[in-house]
């Protein structure tokens, strides 16, 4: 964030930030905290879930007595259908902020699809990804919400309105870490109380939001130079130190 605050004098304004991590993480849930608080500070945002639909096909299976949606579909169709539903969710998500000047909380961006492809082992669909992709702007900030993959699959039982395995999420860890983005990435730890993550998000980000509203800065070496004194009937001569 500081190498980007400096290629833009200082001045850059806060338009994307994106919530990155695997399910169990508190991506929702601090996305949601975080465009509030945006807003409540007089910089509107707007909360958006840039989903791949991977749980919707996981119910849409159950109910048509498969196990999960890679038994319906096969790992292809998975792959093929969150590719393109996060692609169209991220699109109409940045539109949307174009054309209202919100500030745009993804809950979810183009790294997601990324790992998940890494984690389903097809890295064929990565390189096809990536070429869709690449028309998307990068986030001003990316956060990466690190837990250990046995507490997000805590939480997840918890929830109790999905289903994930340990190997699954491990293995999503494992691909978000080996992403070529990862060293952009901000690492927040996410294995505590919401309350906290939420604490270390604001606290990053108020470089950021300081950038937007910091006067320009006052030319210190021309207020130290001596001013010109005006003599009557003569021409201003500079003030001998």
């Amino acid at each position: 964030m500081a190498r980007s605050l400096r290629a833009t004098g200082g001045t850059a304004r806060l338009r994307r930030v994106a919530l990155i991590g695997i399910d169990g993480s508190g991506k929702t849930t601090q996305a949601h905290r975080l465009a509030d608080a945006l807003t409540a500070a007089g910089r509107p945002a707007t909360y958006h879930r840039n989903a791949g639909g991977r749980r919707w096909l996981g119910r849409l299976a159950n109910r048509l007595g498969r196990p999960d949606a890679q038994r319906l579909v096969g790992r292809n169709g998975v792959l093929a259908v969150e590719s393109v539903l996060r692609w169209l969710a991220i699109a109409a998500a940045l539109l949307s902020c174009l054309v209202t000047g919100r500030t745009a909380v993804m809950d979810r961006y183009s790294a997601c699809q990324y790992a998940s492809i890494r984690a389903h082992g097809g890295q064929r669909w990565e390189r096809l990804a990536r070429i869709g992709y690449r028309v998307f702007p990068p986030p001003q900030v990316t956060f990466l919400l690190t837990v250990d993959p046995a507490e997000a699959y805590r939480r997840i039982e918890r929830r109790g309105d999905d289903h994930e395995t340990m190997g699954w999420l491990t293995a999503a860890d494992t691909a978000y870490r080996t992403l070529p983005e990862y060293p952009s990435f901000v690492l927040v730890d996410a294995g505590g109380p919401p309350e906290d993550v939420e604490r270390r998000i604001r606290a990053h980000l108020a470089a950021w939001l300081a950038s937007e509203v910091n006067p320009p800065a006052v030319d210190a070496s021309a207020a130290d130079r001596p001013v010109a004194a005006a003599i009557p009937g003569r021409s201003p001569v500079q003030a001998r130190p």
